[in-house]
């Protein structure tokens, strides 16, 4: 089980909103979210409200400003709850949208999809096992995206139309 505190202002002041699960829209707890402490499991937190929009992944620790800390967006709409997981890692990556074109099937991270594959863009991905963090840039930088288990056919009509993941990671033994 996770516990995270999200406050309305810079370090940890303001209206606060204790969250141990999925929120899909803070906007009835605060007006605004602009630091958080993580007291226990690993979220990923929002700019828009139902899980959309730019992401950012959080784990124990303290965040007394998200935005001077990297965060992209200017304040956290909703939160969701990575369960703890100790199982194995499964994941197929898809050249083209609806499972199209070259396919790899993913076991461990990898820090180039280019460079390991061969695969130039990666639009479809079918998440057997595992919680997985894909992202823009190799050696997992930029802009991330989280994928729990299931089918994702089409990363564009899931609003990542200008993003191309270039890089992925298993979350594991970090929560």
């Amino acid at each position: 089980m996770g516990k995270v505190i999200f406050y309305e202002e810079r370090n940890f002041q303001g209206r606060s909103y204790d969250c141990m699960s999925d929120c899909a829209d803070m906007s009835s707890y605060l007006s605004r979210c602009y630091s958080c402490r993580v007291e226990s499991g690993c979220f990923v937190v929002y700019e828009r409200t139902n899980y959309m929009g730019n992401q950012w992944f959080i784990r124990r620790g303290e965040y007394p400003d998200m935005q001077r800390m990297g965060m992209v967006f200017d304040s956290i709409r909703s939160c969701r709850m990575i369960p703890h997981y100790r199982g194995h890692y499964r994941m197929k990556i898809y050249e083209r949208e609806n499972f199209g074109g070259q396919m790899n099937e993913l076991m461990e991270d990898c820090e180039s999809i280019v460079d390991r594959y061969r695969m130039s863009d990666c639009q479809s991905c079918n998440v057997s096992d595992g919680h997985w963090l894909m992202y823009e840039q190799p050696h997992y930088r930029g802009k991330m995206c989280y994928f729990r288990p299931g089918e994702y056919r089409s990363f564009r009509e899931m609003g990542y139309s200008n993003m191309r993941f270039m890089s992925v990671r298993r979350i594991m033994d970090i929560c």
